[in-house]
């Protein structure tokens, strides 16, 4: 008995563990580092997207979040065409020192307008192409806006 319950439990461990990594593949990978990105995006040739975002409080931040940044659907996009970087400015968890003075930065320079979220839009060499906040439809709805401004550059 105490065998089944042992080999039942590390069956259900192990499925936990695989269905979370399954999991995890279906969601866009994000960046903290805009130097990194940018290294990233000219290895790549992708653009920058930066989401200003207060991920802990702001309510189009996690509804953007919800609907859109963790489907996979944006997440095949953003493979294909972006670098992805979260500006976070959370109230209840804690970033590094380093980390919060680099948002900041980010902030005062990209985000002139302080609304949250805000996505800016970025070629490999810092030139700003746009700017969008919350669309709602999903990631269908979302990946249009970008389009749209990825179009005119």
């Amino acid at each position: 008995m105490k065998t089944l319950a042992l080999t039942l439990m590390i069956g259900l461990v192990a499925l936990q563990t695989a269905l979370a990594a399954s999991a995890k593949k279906d969601e866009a990978d994000w960046l903290t580092s805009l130097p990194k990105a940018l290294e990233q995006a000219k290895a790549d040739n992708k653009v920058v997207m930066l989401d200003f975002t207060g991920s802990d409080w702001c309510p189009p931040c996690m509804k953007l979040k919800k609907e859109v940044f963790i489907k996979p659907e944006f997440a095949e996009y953003a493979a294909r065409n972006l670098i992805l970087v979260e500006v976070d400015f959370p109230q209840r968890k804690r970033l590094s020192k380093a980390q919060q003075a680099a948002n900041d930065a980010l902030a005062v320079k990209y985000n002139t307008s302080g609304m949250i979220p805000t996505i800016v839009l970025m070629n490999k060499d810092q030139k700003v192409l746009g700017n969008v906040g919350y669309t709602p439809g999903g990631p269908k709805a979302f990946i249009a806006e970008l389009e749209k401004i990825l179009k005119k550059k």
